[in-house]
């Protein structure tokens, strides 16, 4: 393959990957590692790297829409970056100490155990109460959005914000390790843990995976894992995919074909992850 077809390939599956990440607040690297890794032979800390480059972008091309029509709570997202922040520094620092086969086993662990608590999620009805947390109240975190599908204004209350506060730390240290940005857990851990509706959860996580990506791509920097010829075109259309995503798609997707959409993705990455781990 020629490097300007190499580029093209590249630029084909970023903006794939923007378009699900934005919609799935997943970020952009949970398609493009397995895509880099597998189908181009990238080399898994290059494809890291990328990775890391592209969930900036995801952010950055949905956040300030997710933002303008108050889908994403802007509350809970400050709340839980003081831990996700943290973890992503973490999660940086143990990349380096783990090898290549064991980030894959890792990351495909991690996509199975989000795939597993989403198909949970989907036999939980929607309308179930949703317990009352006094330190919920104190910060002010309920919210209201409006759901274009469903044609109302849907108010909502969250609960367990000290549980969604440690689970980011760990969402946060599998971001930096990975590259990730970790989305597929911060949705799940905001969808079950706190009761968040998944339209929220996700344009909350893609308020909130910039941040933490931020927060350890100085490292991969440093590193030298970061590789422009990769990135480049990645970061283009990553942002492109997302600003589709964010601005034409995700007010009109119907929630339950999002999170079977969320869980078909999760599956077939951790799949094939662990293939990759498995092979010699």
């Amino acid at each position: 393959m020629t490097p300007f077809l190499f580029m093209l390939v590249v630029l084909g599956f970023s903006v794939g990957a923007g378009l699900l990440g934005s919609l799935l607040g997943i970020g952009g690297g949970l398609i493009l590692i397995p895509v880099l890794t597998l189908l181009l032979k990238v080399d898994i800390q290059y494809a890291v790297g990328a990775s890391i480059v592209s969930v900036i972008a995801t952010s950055s091309g949905a956040a300030a829409a997710y933002v303008r029509d108050r889908m994403a709570n802007t509350r809970v997202a400050m709340f839980l970056e003081l831990a996700t922040t943290a973890g992503a520094l973490s999660g940086a620092f143990l990349s380096g100490m783990v090898g290549g086969r064991g980030v894959y086993f890792v990351f495909g662990a991690v996509m199975a155990w989000s795939a597993l608590v989403m198909l949970r999620r989907m036999r939980v009805a929607a309308e179930a109460p949703v317990p009352a947390d006094a330190l919920a109240d104190r910060l002010a975190l309920h919210g209201s959005y409006w759901d274009e599908s469903q044609g109302r204004e849907v108010a909502y209350r969250v609960t367990r914000p000290l549980a969604g506060l440690g689970l980011m730390y760990v969402a946060g240290t599998v971001s930096g390790m990975l590259g990730i940005g970790s989305g597929a857990l911060k949705v799940p851990a905001m969808d079950l843990a706190m009761r968040l509706p998944l339209k929220v959860s996700t344009a909350t996580s893609n308020f909130m995976i910039g941040v933490t990506a931020a927060a350890s791509a100085g490292v991969y920097f440093a590193r030298g894992n970061i590789d422009p010829f990769i990135a480049g075109p990645v970061c283009v259309g990553v942002t492109l995919g997302a600003w589709l995503g964010s601005r034409h798609l995700m007010a009109r997707v119907n929630s339950t074909w999002l999170r079977a959409l969320f869980v078909g993705v999760l599956l077939w990455v951790s799949f094939e992850m662990l293939r990759k781990g498995w092979a010699p």
